[in-house]
């Protein structure tokens, strides 16, 4: 087995332990996210085959849903990890592609609309 299939195995094993309930602002940031992210009419890469904006908010909030079934996640960026930057079949990472840009890491897309969310629910000063 390659490490890099052993590693976010271990992650997920060590996390489901100190996972309790989603809270309600995480539930909501992240569902803010799948909503963007499935309306977006971004393209999504996961394991070499692009799929449209909705399939992959559908395909995430299974994921989702299976986490929080299992307890396995407590917060947005722990979502983001364990479920919406590699496939737990291939490990290899997801992609978004929008318009003609070049296809960034779904990692890296979901926490810059994350930052996105946040931003704007800081009230100003």
């Amino acid at each position: 087995m390659k490490l890099r299939f052993v590693i976010p195995l271990l992650v997920l094993a060590m996390s489901s332990s100190m996972a309790a309930e989603l809270p309600a602002a995480s539930r909501a940031e992240i569902d803010t996210l799948l909503n963007r992210l499935g309306s977006s009419g971004c393209h999504f890469n996961r394991n070499g085959n692009w799929y449209n904006s909705i399939e992959a908010k559908a395909h995430l909030t299974s994921k989702l849903n299976y986490l929080v079934d299992k307890k396995k996640v407590d917060g947005t960026e722990q979502f983001i990890a364990l479920a919406a930057s590699t496939s737990s079949v291939s490990g290899k990472d997801y992609l978004v592609r929008c318009g003609t840009a070049q296809p960034v890491t779904s990692n890296a897309w979901l926490r810059s609309e994350l930052q996105s969310v946040r931003s704007k629910q800081t009230p100003a000063k």
